[in-house]
């Protein structure tokens, strides 16, 4: 920490917090810098932790000092008035970038993840051993959240939820201890963790399966807007009996006129149907090549795609077909799990909302939707289909994107489950309830067992029903 730092802690309002920095210095920049720049992160100090001990000065320093603590690693969603942790007043941020290699067993296909790893840190160092792990959409997330929260990956419908391949997960408790919860040890933590909404604790490592994938079919088909209303009941047909090698994502796209885009794309209201189709050796492959050939073949026949880039790719190439913004950048977003839609549905919730980014139901089943031994307190997800809608909000575009974020939602009404896939939840206004109430209770009594005084109560989602 600087000498000015270490000055201004001495007599500001963030007086006696280190490690933690005051706002002001660069400390408190690194700390407090977030992938969602529609927030103002603005906590009472703020810590970057690169080691375990740091973790824990840090804990010990929060709960002397009786402020909540937050943790962030990327910022996909903290700070934001109404985000799942809310806005960051009163508290003190740590954000754990633990400086340790990712270590991978080839053998034992395992990996040990250091918090403050993404994904696309991760994924170079398993694809020379054959294998890789069940990632998002976007190499940006952060490997710890992603994990607890779920993790719905492109592989999901093959292999489950990412939070199904934790073999343990290594955490600093609310009175500084360090402890590692698996099966074998501490197993109603964690099972709590998987799942649980957030609140037990720090943690600094993961420990994740790793699974065998040789190659992937993947890529984008783009159509007209105009053929949507004819070509999502169809894609919905195919979906519900879908092989569970292939997970697909059908996507209204208003994407910006940018140069890096395709000229299908770019400026363009539209279509788009990717994926991946998983061939975990090379003798599958030209099975998973039928399986989205079958898939766009139907829809072919209705409506030529204007551009179709679904080839056999690299698994290190798969967070790229989703095309999320690599960088920072202001958003609000919606999401829900939903049944399957009729044709009025259908109608409604593609014509509902032309400014948005994207507008997104993403296939579930297959192993995404089967309870798993041994799984957390989130193993699975009995809907059909997980919505998800996104659009900027900077100064310019934050109101029509909210109205657009309405009509959305208005038009989903008749399919709400009433349940929500937790990694997606952009706002504490959204509903929040990802599984049932005997859950919940369990969920609660262990977060309580952890931290009784409520140091990490502001990192816990809330629940709504």
């Amino acid at each position: 920490m600087s000498t000015t730092a270490s000055a201004t802690l001495t007599t500001g309002p963030a007086a006696g917090l280190a490690p933690f920095a005051p706002p002001g210095s660069a400390e408190y920049a690194e700390a407090t810098a977030a992938y969602q720049l529609a927030a103002a992160v603005e906590p009472v100090a703020a810590f970057t932790a690169r080691t375990v001990q740091d973790v824990v000065h840090a804990v010990t320093t929060a709960r002397r000092a009786g402020l909540p603590l937050q943790v962030s690693t990327t910022g996909h969603a903290i700070g934001r008035t109404g985000s799942p942790t809310g806005p960051l007043d009163g508290a003190l941020l740590l954000r754990p970038l633990i400086d340790a290699p990712v270590r991978v067993d080839p053998h034992q296909r395992t990996a040990r993840v250091p918090a403050g790893k993404t994904w696309g840190e991760v994924l170079p160092q398993v694809v020379p051993h054959g294998l890789t792990v069940l990632h998002g959409s976007s190499p940006t997330v952060g490997v710890i959240g992603y994990l607890l929260g779920g993790g719905i990956s492109f592989y999901g419908r093959r292999f489950g939820l990412a939070a199904n391949s934790v073999r343990s997960l290594t955490l600093v408790l609310a009175d500084g201890q360090v402890v590692t919860a698996s099966a074998t040890q501490r197993p109603e933590l964690f099972w709590a963790l998987r799942g649980g909404g957030g609140g037990f604790g720090v943690v600094v490592e993961a420990e994740i399966d790793l699974v065998p994938v040789h190659a992937v079919v993947t890529g984008t088909a783009v159509w007209d807007a105009a053929d949507a209303a004819r070509l999502a009941p169809l894609w919905q047909e195919w979906a519900r009996t879908a092989p569970p090698q292939i997970t697909t994502s059908l996507r209204m796209l208003s994407l910006p006129p940018l140069p890096s885009l395709p000229p299908a794309l770019a400026g363009r209201r539209v279509l788009a149907l990717d994926g991946a189709a998983t061939a975990t050796t090379a003798a599958d492959l030209p099975a998973a090549r039928r399986i989205v050939e079958d898939m766009l073949a139907p829809l072919s026949a209705v409506a030529q795609p204007r551009l179709n880039t679904w080839a056999p790719a690299p698994p290190q190439a798969l967070p790229a077909v989703h095309m999320d913004p690599p960088g920072p950048v202001a958003f609000s977003s919606d999401t829900a799990l939903v049944g399957e839609l009729d044709e009025a549905g259908w109608a409604a919730l593609l014509g509902a909302a032309p400014s948005l980014l994207a507008l997104e139901l993403r296939q579930l089943g297959g192993a995404l939707g089967t309870p798993v031994p041994g799984g957390g307190a989130l193993d699975h997800f009995s809907a059909p289909l997980q919505y998800y809608a996104v659009g900027l909000a900077d100064p310019d575009t934050a109101a029509a994107t909210a109205t657009d974020l309405r009509a959305a939602r208005s038009a989903l009404r008749p399919y709400l489950t009433g349940l929500t896939a937790p990694n997606f939840v952009d706002s504490s206004q959204q509903p929040q309830r990802s599984y049932d109430a005997a859950t919940r209770a369990r969920v609660e009594r262990i977060r309580l067992e952890v931290d009784r005084d409520g140091l990490f109560a502001r990192d816990v989602s809330p629940v709504r029903d």
